[in-house]
């Protein structure tokens, strides 16, 4: 047994305070919130059951991800008109351009905040040269 994985098993919770498993060798009946998620269902306001820890080999630090009981989760609540309307519009904020207002069928880089375009002709305002 490696260190790292012995520092990652404690399925008592002495340890750590919740049962503590190895990345990807939880038992059954335990899931994340992802996991949860495609299968239709949602932790619905139970507690953590507990927890997968892994130890990144380069910095040393555990990365954890919650489980949660499949038994005791609830279905996925249904989207309402409101909900999608709303999902709609955001969608539309992150493919239109700010500065030229041309709306995109993608999502506009969030790095720049600018379409394509806009980038281009920031930067040969920027620099005084022409690219035409």
């Amino acid at each position: 047994m490696s260190a790292a994985w012995g520092k990652c098993f404690d399925p008592a919770g002495a340890r750590y305070g919740i049962p503590t498993y190895p990345w990807r060798l939880a038992p059954d009946g335990l899931a994340t919130r992802r996991q949860l998620r495609a299968q239709g269902l949602r932790p619905g306001g139970q507690p953590i059951a507990a927890q997968a820890m892994r130890i990144n080999r380069r910095t040393g630090t555990p990365r954890v991800a919650y489980l949660y009981r499949e038994d005791r989760a609830l279905p996925v609540r249904p989207m309402t008109s409101r909900k999608w309307g709303a999902l709609a519009l955001a969608m539309l904020a992150r493919q239109t351009c700010p500065s030229c207002g041309i709306t995109y069928s993608y999502c506009i880089s969030r790095r720049y905040g600018l379409c394509g375009l806009c980038i281009d002709a920031n930067h040969a305002a920027q620099t005084g040269s022409c690219h035409g």
